[in-house]
């Protein structure tokens, strides 16, 4: 008696760890820059339950910047970051299976003084113009290719450039210490309502260069492995992150909740970065590969391997959309 005692007890603890091992709810750990404008999706996935709702977890990790958050997926300290799909397709032609989830396409510009004479990119020789992001960065490569295409000149050679942080560009530019500042999208909708005025966006230099100004260049990225492994708990994220921004696209009251994390210091920051944040959310569906390439042979030509690596052309597998 004692025996069989024993061996259901056993028999039962061991149903009781599978159920526990079967019923856990899987987690996501994404790493993004602490302060970031990701930030404002990600809260609306946790206040609104969207990832329990779909079965998952997400663990939001805030990093100090974008380097410590690729480090910490190349580590496996993260499942998920966010960043723009050229380094995926770098870091694939480099043996890296990462692969891309459309996220936002909002990009920035240049921003002018309110008094600027400026009127085209041309009017700017000679002048300072501070730059977010480094020599490297998206927007002034594409900005540069669109003066020489369409003003003959070349603002590499015919203005000083000063890189910094964003935050540092954004203060400086608002002290009226440079003449022109390219910044990431969300600092720029902060200086047009401080009084600055966009000279011309990167959406509009990109379309003249004949590159999509609907394509999305942020996104999640994943390894490989994980959509290969569980491609419905990727779905599931893909369909929290759709969620969210249907909400944000529409209810004004989610982006009342909002604004303290937004940080916006006045009621004209709040409504352009509401405004700037729903303008850039991608249209549901695949990524148009055409239109990838295009840009990836133009911002190839223009930084070669200082920028896609060992990638001449774009890698195949690079665009997923898990549910479109």
């Amino acid at each position: 008696m004692r025996a069989a005692t024993a061996l259901l007890g056993a028999f039962l603890a061991v149903v009781a760890s599978c159920a526990a091992a079967f019923s856990e709810t899987p987690t996501i750990r994404i790493a993004v820059l602490k302060f970031g404008t990701v930030n404002w999706e990600l809260n609306t996935i946790k206040f609104h339950q969207l990832d329990a709702e779909r079965g998952f977890s997400l663990d939001i990790k805030g990093m100090a910047g974008g380097p410590a958050a690729r480090v910490a997926l190349q580590g496996g300290e993260a499942d998920m970051i966010v960043a723009d799909w050229l380094w995926v397709a770098r870091q694939r032609a480099a043996g890296k299976d990462y692969v891309f989830i459309p996220y936002s396409k909002s990009v920035g510009g240049l921003m002018i003084p309110a008094d600027s004479k400026a009127t085209t990119l041309a009017d700017l020789a000679g002048s300072k113009i501070g730059i977010a992001g480094g020599p490297l960065d998206k927007s002034w490569l594409i900005l540069n290719a669109y003066a020489s295409k369409m003003h003959g000149i070349d603002l590499k050679n015919e203005t000083e450039q000063v890189f910094g942080a964003p935050p540092l560009i954004f203060k400086t530019a608002l002290s009226g210490d440079l003449d022109g500042a390219i910044n990431y999208w969300h600092f720029t909708a902060k200086m047009e309502a401080g009084g600055m005025r966009k000279l011309i966006s990167t959406s509009d230099a990109a379309e003249a260069l004949g590159l999509d100004p609907d394509m999305p260049l942020l996104g999640y990225v994943i390894d490989g492995k994980l959509l290969r492994d569980n491609p419905g708990l990727v779905e599931n994220f893909t369909g929290a992150s759709r969620a969210a921004k249907a909400i944000l696209a529409e209810d004004d009251g989610e982006w009342d909740r909002l604004r303290d994390v937004m940080k916006a210091k006045s009621d004209g920051q709040f409504e352009a970065l509401k405004a700037g944040f729903r303008a850039g959310i991608p249209a549901a569906g695949p990524v148009d590969e055409d239109s990838a390439r295009r840009m990836f042979n133009l911002m190839s030509e223009l930084a070669g391997e200082e920028l896609v690596g060992k990638a001449t052309e774009l890698p195949d597998g690079i665009f997923v959309n898990p549910g479109s």
